[in-house]
């Protein structure tokens, strides 16, 4: 339950949330960096960390999704192929090279292009946390999208970015799926 509670929170309060947490003022976490004995750390305010400290709080929400669809596709590789695997002295090394990762392959070709297209998804994140600061640092092509549609109204510019965007994630997405063969499985 708690490893997809980050999952189903919305983009919107677990961005807050981190905001909050990761404060250079006010924040837990400076103040557990300056309890250690280390110098605050402007994980927002920085050109250094903006974009990282982004992908650690979309990292952190969307693992449990990641760790459900992982545990799913474990659970459907039968017992028997282990069994067999285990009969004909095969050490737990050549097991997971050779009987799970095989088996899992569509899973993980699908975790794989759900993750990469999903961190293309990081408006939200952008928007309530650094608007694309600092110095455009962390300005990510949806944050961009957005300032030209409606901060400078050229929306022909901004639907033409956004329909590059998605070509180029269709593009990504079919390209992972074909040399992943995720649509393939060994188990038949």
């Amino acid at each position: 339950g708690s490893l997809l509670m980050p999952y189903l929170m919305a983009n919107v309060i677990a961005a807050l949330l981190w905001f909050w947490m990761l404060d250079y003022q006010i924040g837990i976490v400076n103040q557990f960096i300056e309890w250690v004995g280390l110098p605050r750390v402007a994980f927002f305010g920085s050109q250094e960390w903006a974009i990282p400290t982004q992908a650690i709080i979309n990292t952190w929400r969307h693992m449990g999704y990641t760790a459900l669809l992982l545990f799913a596709g474990l659970q459907a590789i039968p017992n028997t192929v282990y069994e067999a695997a285990n009969l004909d002295g095969a050490n737990p090394f050549q097991t997971f090279s050779r009987i799970t990762l095989p088996l899992l392959r569509p899973v993980l070709a699908l975790v794989l292009v759900l993750t990469v297209t999903g961190s293309f998804q990081v408006f939200d994140t952008v928007a309530v946390t650094t608007q694309g600061g600092p110095v455009n640092a962390s300005r990510v092509m949806q944050y961009y999208i957005f300032q030209k549609a409606f901060t400078e109204l050229e929306f022909g510019y901004a639907s033409a970015l956004a329909m590059i965007l998605f070509l180029i994630l269709g593009i990504v997405a079919f390209i992972q799926m074909k040399f992943l063969r995720g649509n393939e499985s060994d188990l038949a």
